[in-house]
């Protein structure tokens, strides 16, 4: 009896082996497929993020291109930039590019390739040019009290909701000053990562908003253009000396004082006249730069500008053309704008290294990028957003990316090289 029961618990045993066993090695094959599994889902996830950093390269490299093609003039886009299967730095990665017209601007298509892993992104770039804003600095900007900044277009006079914005690439304490009574019919801008309430000095501005900017504009230097060396310096003492387009060229200076009673006046007239100072400009007591209505005046200056009492840029145009006087600051090291107007302002100054102060005996209208920036007429600035409305052989413009899409896109717009 004993043996039989000895029997059947033996017998009972195996069974209860083969159980576990096959239970272990299923377990053992799930984790085996789970590893690999994991592995094959890393390994796709991993190829499938290297394609589409190698796409966002193609495109980086793609407007990068598009910029430098910029510095040749006249621009042409018979041949624009296109890249065919270039391995991306450090990886095994592939991205492919081609730039197309398309209305308004370009279209970027950019493929990008590791393994069997492939992303495709699209973007339309457009040009812009340094005048986006209606007054941008570097540093400091100061409103005095009383002063109104809203916006026109001088296009279209139908535009009654121009788009207007002031501000500051500083991050630091009190970089905007707005005293009282200062209206703002736009948007008051600080630098990335800037907190609004620290970086604005609001003594009781009205705006339609405050924010940090999510990128800050670049700032190119200005070359100035290869002209005629003509002379040393333009001078005008107690006398009127008149410039067109023929005197268009390079001088050391302008220098116009007050001589035998009468003051020194430099008109320009008859087209479009073009000077690079390579010194300072100095306008004595109640001297004047007068640009006639015929005539508009393109200045780039590498020293500083100083307008004494009375003294004054000022132009015969509508003030409302803003493109009549364009100034462009050219040093890269720190430059000093003292300028006035003996009655409304009228021009457009891109000077990012230059501390500017104006005073002008009426409204101003244009737009300003400077180091930093002080109206002192406490009058009405207005903007005219016309000024967006860029050509490629103009100042400072650039290829900025308006849209970024991805997925598919019409492929008979792009060659059959790229695969998309």
């Amino acid at each position: 009896m004993k043996k039989l029961v000895k029997s059947k618990r033996r017998g009972f045993a195996v069974p209860l082996a083969m159980v576990a066993i096959m239970m272990l090695l299923a377990m053992g094959v799930g984790l085996l497929n789970l590893g690999l599994t994991s592995r094959t889902y890393s390994a796709r996830s991993a190829a499938d993020i290297a394609a589409r950093c190698a796409a966002d390269a193609g495109l980086t490299k793609a407007l990068f291109e598009m910029n430098e093609k910029l510095k040749t003039k006249p621009w042409s886009d018979g041949v624009l930039p296109t890249m065919i299967s270039q391995p991306l730095s450090s990886c095994d990665a592939m991205f492919s590019y081609e730039v197309v017209p398309s209305a308004g601007g370009y279209v970027v298509g950019c493929v990008g390739t590791c393994g069997n892993a492939e992303r495709r992104i699209y973007a339309t770039i457009e040009l812009q040019g340094p005048f986006e804003h209606a007054i941008l600095t570097k540093s400091s900007l100061v409103l005095k009290s009383g002063t109104t900044v809203d916006g026109y277009n001088s296009t279209d006079p139908l535009d009654a909701d121009a788009d207007v914005d002031i501000g500051t690439q500083s991050t630091a304490s009190m970089s905007v000053y707005l005293n009282m009574g200062v209206d703002v019919d736009g948007s008051v801008i600080v630098g990335v990562g800037g907190n609004p309430d620290t970086v604005i000095k609001d003594l009781g501005a009205a705006t339609k908003g405050k924010y940090a900017a999510t990128a800050n504009d670049p700032l190119p230097q200005i070359t100035p253009p290869s002209l005629t060396v003509m002379g040393p310096t333009i001078s005008a003492k107690g006398e009127t000396v008149t410039l067109t387009p023929a005197d268009s060229g390079q001088y050391g200076n302008i220098s116009l004082t007050k001589g035998g009673g009468d003051v020194g006046i430099l008109e320009v007239t008859g087209g479009d006249v073009v000077l690079y100072i390579t010194g300072d400009i100095d306008l004595g007591q109640s001297c004047e730069i007068v640009i006639r209505g015929d005539a508009t005046l393109t200045l780039y200056v590498d020293g500083d500008i100083h307008c004494n009492e009375n003294s004054g840029v000022n132009s015969e145009s509508p003030p409302e053309k803003a493109s009549t006087l364009k100034l462009y600051g050219t040093s890269d090291s720190s430059q000093d704008f003292d300028i006035k107007a003996k009655s409304a302002w009228t021009g457009v100054i891109y000077a990012p290294n230059a501390d500017i102060d104006l005073y002008a005996k009426g409204d101003a209208y244009g737009s300003v990028v400077a180091n930093t920036f002080e109206f002192k007429s406490g009058g009405a600035y207005h903007y005219d957003e016309a000024l967006r409305n860029v050509e490629t052989d103009d100042e400072g413009v650039r290829f900025v990316v308006t849209r970024w899409y991805e997925g598919d896109y019409d492929s008979s717009i792009f060659g059959a090289e790229l695969g998309i």
